[in-house]
């Protein structure tokens, strides 16, 4: 798993900048900087040239190295030499963004990794360095490269599963709505959580029997209430196959705890689905 773990809030990164000069023999670790200060906002900046690949092999490798240590690729922009990262949310370590970017360099491609931090936030340089550089360290040039690249589409992260209540859940999702309801999909894509909670009632819906927990509707019903006002996003689990006897002996209030897997958002409506839950033994 990633180690530049934060325990601040993040805010709204700022677009990257152009890549930065680069010797051609300079290693990762000889090339990383850090910028700024806890005050201002720190920013580390990790860079890598590496012969015989191009920008969308290089972005398209970065995927499947990203996901296999835990982050989420919220977009990809492979044509265009570009990619977004997040890690994701884990204990008191809120996300925060890492932008690859990649440019042709006669026969080669420079790649750079940038985390920036917000202002009030430290980390260490060295486990971003050490991080970083590991992720760029990976990429492969050549044939190698191309495979690697093919073996790396559609990869997402399979960390998990996260275990949440769900109210801590619809209130993480409705502040990220806030911040940027478009990144959801992405952020949540592939992801198991097991959701505990209360049931709010039980439907059919299609071929399934869906299952919503006990939310509020917004904050001003909250018992404690803090922040500012924002609509709670109302969560629900499609039983999975062979789980409707169970579906139907569940009662309203009655405390629950379903594994399932991210199925859809709907931010109009204010409500996220999982499907295939079944019950935690």
């Amino acid at each position: 798993m990633p180690v530049l773990r934060l325990a601040l809030p993040l805010a709204v990164f700022a677009v990257v900048l152009g890549l930065p000069s680069v010797a051609r023999g300079a290693s990762c670790e000889e090339a990383f900087a850090t910028r700024g200060n806890p005050l201002s906002g720190i920013r580390f900046t990790a860079v890598v040239t590496v012969e015989e690949l191009t920008p969308a092999t290089a972005i398209r490798q970065l995927r499947g190295i990203a996901a296999t240590r835990g982050y989420d690729i919220l977009s990809e922009e492979a044509d265009d030499g570009s990619m977004l990262l997040e890690q994701p949310r884990s204990g008191s370590a809120r996300p925060f963004p890492i932008i690859a970017t990649a440019e042709s360099a006669a026969g080669a491609a420079t790649v750079k990794l940038e985390a920036k931090l917000p202002a009030g936030m430290s980390a260490g340089a060295n486990g971003a360095r050490t991080e970083l550089c590991a992720m760029l360290g990976s990429l492969k040039g050549g044939p190698e490269g191309i495979a690697a690249a093919e073996r790396s589409q559609g990869a997402v992260s399979s960390a998990g599963p996260v275990v949440i209540d769900a109210l801590v859940l619809s209130q993480q999702i409705s502040q990220e709505a806030d911040t940027n309801a478009a990144s959801i999909p992405t952020r949540y894509q592939g992801k198991t959580f097991t959701i505990k909670g209360r049931v709010a009632h039980v439907a059919k819906d299609g071929g399934a029997y869906r299952i919503a927990y006990e939310i509020p509707n917004s904050t001003n019903d909250l018992a404690i209430r803090f922040g500012k006002f924002r609509f709670l996003t109302q969560i629900s689990c499609l039983a999975a196959k062979g789980q409707g006897a169970y579906a139907l002996s569940l009662r309203t209030g009655q405390g629950i705890q379903l594994t399932g897997q991210y199925k859809d958002y709907d931010h109009a409506r204010h409500v996220m689905w999982f499907e295939g839950c079944r019950p935690v033994n």
